[in-house]
């Protein structure tokens, strides 16, 4: 079972998403129950819909359980101010284009998508960038590996 690294707020998240799916069960095993009531089950979609809807959120609280069970807590204080980790946010200037970008090193909770004042990406530590910036120091330049070949950015700033 791989280590997954999280800020303190992103397992509280998961943790919060863990409680919401056990609190919805007995509403399925409820609709489960009704259906069951109306007679042949050969033929009663809501019986199986309901079914497979409880299937998939059993596979989700499993998943969740899983990754909480494996989840690693990184205190922002046991990492050096010089380096970039988990929940580091970090200004970065492509060499080859001069454009400067800022990101957020997020675990896989919060990645992907752009932060509230929209302006700072979130990626996660296991993406190409990411594992190129994860464990990076300031004034280093890392190489990220991408489709249509390699960027190559400056790490300007960490905070």
């Amino acid at each position: 079972m791989e280590i997954q690294l999280l800020t303190s707020q992103e397992k509280h998240q998961l943790q919060e998403q863990l409680k919401a799916m056990i609190a919805k069960r007995p509403q399925i095993a409820t609709r489960i129950a009704e259906a069951r009531e109306k007679g042949d089950l050969r033929e009663n979609a809501d019986y199986h819909a309901a079914r497979e809807e409880l299937a998939m959120l059993e596979a989700r609280i499993s998943d969740l359980q899983e990754r909480l069970k494996s989840a690693s807590v990184v205190n922002p204080d046991d990492i050096p101010a010089d380096m970039v980790f988990l929940g580091s946010v970090v200004r970065v200037r492509d060499t080859a284009s001069g454009e400067v970008e800022t990101f957020r090193l997020a675990g896989e909770v919060n990645s992907g998508g752009l932060d509230q004042d929209g302006d700072i990406l979130a990626v996660s530590a296991k993406s190409p960038l990411g594992q190129a910036l994860m464990r990076a120091r300031l004034g280093q330049t890392v190489r990220v590996n991408v489709p249509r070949g390699e960027i190559h950015y400056e790490i300007l700033e960490i905070h």
